[in-house]
């Protein structure tokens, strides 16, 4: 576990460099996990032993993490309370970023299963 959670994280370190060399918009942990995706799909292609091990890790500490996701949103909620007074000065604007980035969220995520259901129909024939 401890060898893929390194993994994780220099891929994590990869993104931050990239996104500072680059100055991107998107953030680096983002851009390390796009690029993790990236490795893993092109791994899997290769059927060496050693591979096969850090895929295993890669995807054991992967799930071992994300069962304390939870935690994560402890900091969002602090700083929720903390700048409260913002909220609501601009109550409409936050009501509106979060209505719009749902309805995006839930169509895009509707448009990419429906995308992978037709490619994995395809791969089946």
């Amino acid at each position: 576990m401890l060898r893929g959670f390194f993994i994780i994280l220099l891929f994590q370190l990869a993104g931050e460099v990239l996104q500072k060399f680059f100055s991107l918009v998107i953030p680096g942990p983002v851009i390390g996990l796009i690029l993790l995706l990236f490795s893993l799909i092109y791994l899997k292609k290769i059927k060496s032993k050693k591979i096969l091990n850090v895929k295993k890790d890669v995807m054991s500490t992967g799930n071992a993490i994300t069962s304390y996701l939870s935690l994560l949103f402890v900091p969002i909620g602090v700083g929720v309370v903390m700048h409260i007074s913002y909220l609501e000065q601009n109550l409409y604007q936050v009501l509106g970023v979060i209505v719009l980035g749902t309805v995006l969220t839930v169509g895009l995520t509707a448009k990419l299963m429906e995308f992978l259901n037709q490619m994995l129909q395809r791969k089946k024939k």
